[in-house]
């Protein structure tokens, strides 16, 4: 091995910044600019981070693509930051359904009937199923996260030139609003497109990347698009040991607005949402969970704790935002593999049986 210096080595070009008084001025520039803000020592990380890739002169295309994925970033968090508190829906499936077709139809209604019960839908802004979902929810309650191509392309004319209408010229970025905005998916029919982004989020999901949320397949009365899919999983992943019968917890077949509607609702009838906090797996409740159902979960779903242990808790002062420290809470030290039987977990504190004081609640 050779005793030279590497001249890109991270350490190398840590000392050259530390050792420049480089260092001293990003403290400053931090300090002025975001000096009592919580994230302080992560603007100071990511400005010496451009400083190391500049201290190393990376080639153009390089710089472009870094100065492209923080511009669209911050641009994305400013715009989302309107739409912060509400509730939202992606929606997913073919730019090329027809107006007339059935699904068309049914995804303008699953649209509307998302906007009635205060989701915003957020779709690829473009045609068909996108549009059709649009139409349905309304301008008011939606979200395009468009992408730029060298070709002519343009949202649909629900969020078309509005503050609803979010360009991206890297897929990559799309993809990560598209899942980190959503309280829950819906996937209708379409393409390669369409499929690639039903295997992605339930990666997403299975392998803990992305937090748990509904996952509904969505298709028109004796639709086979996506019981052929299932099959295929079945046949072909589960039988062979690929995936655990358990993932398929992480999705829901749904053969109209309404049933998918009920599957989101459920989800969060009781759940609020979960985190990490010092090696725990916290899961937000609206209600706590009465003396049997944690007798069941301890018996039933013991294998996902690394000690068989299960815990309901309040929140420690100052460990989240006031508005969450009056949540209840399941604790336990996840193994953070069996994301499918988590689901069946979060299903279970859904059911009213389950809960306490659910008549005063």
């Amino acid at each position: 091995m050779s005793d030279e210096l590497d001249p890109v080595d991270y350490l190398s070009r840590h000392w050259q910044t530390g050792g420049s008084g480089l260092q001293q001025k990003v403290d400053e520039l931090v300090e002025m600019s975001a000096g009592k803000s919580e994230n302080a020592a992560l603007y100071r990380d990511m400005i010496l981070d451009v400083i190391r890739m500049a201290q190393a002169d990376r080639n153009r295309w390089d710089a472009k693509i870094m100065l492209q994925t923080i511009r669209e970033l911050e641009q994305a968090f400013a715009r989302l930051e309107l739409f912060k508190r509400r509730r939202k829906v992606t929606v997913f499936g073919s730019a090329r359904t027809h107006a007339d077709s059935r699904i068309y139809s049914l995804a303008r209604e699953m649209g509307s009937m998302l906007s009635r019960h205060d989701y915003m839908t957020i779709t690829g802004a473009g045609g068909g199923i996108m549009a059709a979902a649009h139409q349905g929810a309304g301008l008011d309650n939606s979200l395009g996260f468009n992408i730029t191509l060298p070709f002519e392309q343009r949202s649909n004319d629900v969020v078309h030139n509005t503050d609803h209408d979010l360009p991206f010229k890297f897929f990559f970025l799309r993809k990560l609003f598209f899942v980190k905005e959503a309280d829950a998916l819906i996937l209708c029919p379409g393409g390669f497109g369409t499929l690639d982004e039903t295997l992605e989020v339930l990666t997403l999901v299975q392998t803990g990347k992305s937090p748990m949320v509904p996952i509904v397949l969505l298709d028109v009365e004796e639709g086979t698009y996506w019981e052929g899919l299932l099959q295929f999983f079945r046949e072909q992943l589960s039988d062979h040991g690929y995936i655990h019968e358990s993932d398929f917890n992480l999705m829901k077949l749904a053969h109209s607005p309404q049933d998918a509607m009920q599957e989101i609702l459920r989800f969060y009838s009781n759940y609020h949402s979960a985190r990490w906090s010092k090696g725990r797996y916290l899961l937000r409740m609206h209600r706590p969970l009465n003396e049997q159902a944690m007798t069941q979960i301890s018996k039933e779903f013991s294998a996902l704790s690394r000690n068989g242990s299960f815990n309901q808790d309040a929140c420690a002062t100052g460990e989240e935002e006031p508005e969450l420290c009056a949540l209840p809470r399941l604790s336990f030290p996840f193994n953070g593999r069996d994301h499918g039987r988590l689901r069946a977990l979060i299903d279970l504190i859904n059911r009213e049986e389950n809960q306490e004081n659910r008549d005063t609640a």
